[in-house]
C-alpha cells in the first residue's frame, strides 16, 4: 500500500536519519548517467559519508507539495 499523507513524515524522518548516521541511501536503478548532468549520485547502494544538510521535497495527491531543509546541529 501507500502511506499517503505520511509518506511526507516518514520521508522527512529518512532524510534527518541520513544527516545524523552519516548513510546516503541510494539511487535505485541508476544504470545509465548521463555524461552532462555531473551530480554527485548515489548509485544502487548506500554510501557512507560527512551530509550536512538534505532538502525532503514531497509530492502528495491533489497537489499538496511541502519542503522542509534539514541541517546538522554543529
Amino acid at each position: 500500500g501507500h502511506l499517503l499523507g505520511a509518506a511526507g513524515g516518514v520521508e522527512a524522518a529518512y532524510t534527518a536519519l541520513t544527516i545524523a548516521r552519516g548513510i546516503m541511501p541510494p539511487t535505485i536503478n541508476y544504470e545509465n548517467p548521463d555524461p552532462d548532468c555531473d551530480l554527485d549520485y548515489v548509485p544502487n547502494q548506500a554510501r557512507a559519508g560527512v551530509v550536512r544538510a538534505a532538502l525532503s521535497n514531497s509530492f502528495g495527491f491533489g497537489g499538496t507539495n511541502a519542503a522542509v531543509l534539514f541541517r546538522k546541529y554543529e
